[in-house]
């Protein structure tokens, strides 16, 4: 067990500066191209180091130092131990992309279709190789119905306007995984995303009150919660 932890947070090192390009490319603000270059030196963006800064102007990009590092680092140690041995590669695939979609919507509040879309299609390819090679279609049809549940709950507050287009799609994805595990999981996995976004929210709204700052436009980023939730839901699953 020590071994393949040690092992998940070398790989997540490794991945890191790749997972640090893809914020950056997608860390725009909506209406706007997709960021291939630094701004500051028009050098192509690909994988950056983790100190965040363009290699060749020094200029900061994307998340503080490490930051990125050290989530994916704990990402991956954590989907290696979370569930069972098969789970692996489901939980490795929502924290790689997961880590860029969080990072991405904590910066400017969206999540990207290309990377909420990336998410789900491979989750729902990984959930059908599994299943059927387990032997158990109930179990996919019940990654189905929960990812459509998911999917409509999130909806709706996509068209009430509470909501970026992006949090229904990413909820389809992990909809599906948390179906995996039951209906009693994907119940905590919404009721655990519900209380995260609620505690987050009430210590905005605190501190901007005792900092005496306007409390409007702090608009509170699903993505991380969706993602956050997920994970915590699956790593108490026995």
């Amino acid at each position: 067990m020590i071994a393949s932890v040690v092992g998940a947070v070398l790989a997540g090192l490794l991945a890191a500066p790749a997972l640090r390009g893809l914020v950056v490319r997608y860390a725009v603000p909506e209406g706007e191209p997709w960021r291939t270059t630094c701004p500051s030196c028009a050098r192509e963006l690909r994988g950056l180091p983790p100190t965040g800064r363009c290699p060749g102007c020094r200029t900061g990009l994307g998340p503080g130092a490490w930051q990125v590092e050290a989530v994916t680092a704990a990402a991956a140690a954590a989907a290696l131990t979370a569930g069972r041995p098969s789970d692996a590669l489901l939980l490795l695939w929502a924290a790689g992309v997961g880590v860029v979609l969080g990072f991405t919507d904590a910066r400017v509040h969206r999540l990207p279709y290309p990377l909420s879309w990336t998410l789900a299609a491979g989750l729902a390819v990984l959930l059908t190789v599994l299943e059927l090679v387990d032997g158990s279609p109930d179990v996919l049809l019940r990654c189905l119905l929960v990812t459509l549940a998911a999917g409509a709950l999130f909806e709706l507050p996509v068209w009430l306007g509470l909501m970026g287009p992006g949090d229904s799609v990413l909820a389809l994805g992990l909809g599906a995984l948390l179906g995996r595990y039951g209906w009693s999981a994907a119940l905590t996995g919404l009721i655990t995303v519900v209380l995260l976004a609620g505690l987050w929210s009430v210590g905005v709204l605190v501190a901007a009150l005792v900092r005496r700052r306007p409390v409007r436009g702090r608009e509170v980023p699903m993505g991380p919660f969706l993602l956050l939730g997920t994970l915590l839901t699956v790593l108490v699953q026995p």
